[in-house]
């Protein structure tokens, strides 16, 4: 990335390093802060802006702290990381800040201008207890938050899961978290509304009662747990068929155990095609995920919380040793991913459990551009 950056600078003959060296001294001479906390490690240009600001500094404190604030009430939290992630990205660009390409020494008041109202304006945001329900970027979430009751049990059932999973230990909670995400996009999938982001909510009506079924049931499964989370989350569930929903059991349950929320959250969970036999079975998916932080193309992340290795310059699934030439390159915040998975099952009195010894290597991959 910083041969890239350093492209478009050095128009002359001067030495990469050299080019380098000189924008930063540009900068230094622009952000007060920026030699003393030693912000040309950064090779973000937003980054050395906050980092070399005091002003910004101060304003992307109070941000952080007004996103903790939100997290903390939410037990999915990663739709809210993705969302703000797209935010930054956003922002960025509204201000004038293009990839990994350096701010020009004669922008540089105007940019940290500019993020400085961004950055204070959506710490305020975030501070209005409303903002979850106002950045709904899903139907089920549009039409909770359209409907005060199903708002109000949403509520209800949000601040159960959390009382809950606060009596767990950290690697018990990453698993809880984990299958609340799961419980979501299996109601989503239930009440018909995946994929209809776009669609007038009066057109969904027809899905309220289901959402109200299910904030319900669920609310109540957690109160019949009579305080005690392991009633309700850790348990070896088997599915009733092998299925989508089975092979989300496989997914959310992978990904917990692989620490894969800090990476990507899974969006979409859909199977393709079966192959059923009296007590075994297989199911074939496809996997969406969006990515949440970079991680290298080629890295035991890759391997752990996708299945494969990437081709960054094609976008495609590769195995590791085709990809490791690349393996330095890594995946953008906001990346859409893709994959195909083979999962295999086995009958049991409960239904069927995945396998996790047994999985298929991945089909195919395709990783798509950030929104």
């Amino acid at each position: 990335m910083r041969a890239f950056v350093l492209a478009i600078i050095a128009v002359s003959l001067i030495s990469p390093a050299r080019a380098q060296a000189a924008n930063d001294l540009a900068i230094a001479d622009k952000l007060p802060l920026f030699t003393q906390n030693h912000c040309e490690q950064q090779r973000d240009p937003a980054g050395q802006l906050f980092c070399g600001d005091g002003e910004l500094a101060a304003a992307a404190e109070k941000l952080g702290t007004a996103i903790e604030a939100r997290l903390s009430r939410l037990p999915d939290r990663l739709p809210a990381i993705e969302e703000n992630a797209l935010w930054i990205r956003q922002r960025n660009l509204s201000c004038g800040i293009f990839g990994q390409t350096a701010v020009r020494t004669d922008d540089i008041d105007r940019v940290k201008t500019c993020l400085l109202r961004e950055t204070e304006e959506r710490a305020a945001i975030l501070r209005d207890p409303d903002f979850d329900c106002l950045a709904a970027n899903t139907a089920a979430g549009a039409l909770i938050c359209s409907d005060p009751e199903l708002a109000l049990a949403e509520e209800e059932l949000n601040g159960q899961v959390l009382g809950l999973i606060g009596k767990l230990n950290p690697t018990e909670a990453r698993f809880a978290f984990a299958e609340y995400g799961r419980w979501t996009r299996e109601r989503d999938r239930k009440c018909d509304l995946v994929g209809k982001e776009n669609v007038p909510l009066a057109e969904l009506s027809s899905a309220q009662g289901c959402l109200a079924e299910y904030l319900r049931r669920k609310t109540a499964d957690i109160l019949g747990a009579k305080g005690d989370p392991k009633r309700v989350f850790g348990r070896q569930i088997a599915a009733r068929l092998p299925d989508t929903d089975a092979a989300d059991f496989c997914v959310a349950k992978i990904h917990a155990a692989n620490s894969c929320g800090g990476f990507v959250r899974i969006s979409r969970v859909f199977a393709t095609g079966s192959d059923v036999e009296e007590q075994e079975a297989k199911v074939t998916a496809d996997i969406d995920m969006v990515v949440l932080s970079p991680f290298t193309t080629c890295s035991p992340v890759a391997s752990t919380c996708t299945g494969t290795c990437w081709d960054p310059r094609s976008g495609k699934a590769q195995p590791a040793a085709a990809a490791r030439q690349n393996s330095r390159e890594s995946f953008n915040v906001t990346r859409r991913l893709r994959i195909q998975r083979t999962f295999a099952f086995q009958k049991a009195a409960d239904g069927w459990r995945c396998r996790e010894d047994e999985l298929a290597p991945v089909e195919s991959g395709v990783a798509g551009g950030g929104s």
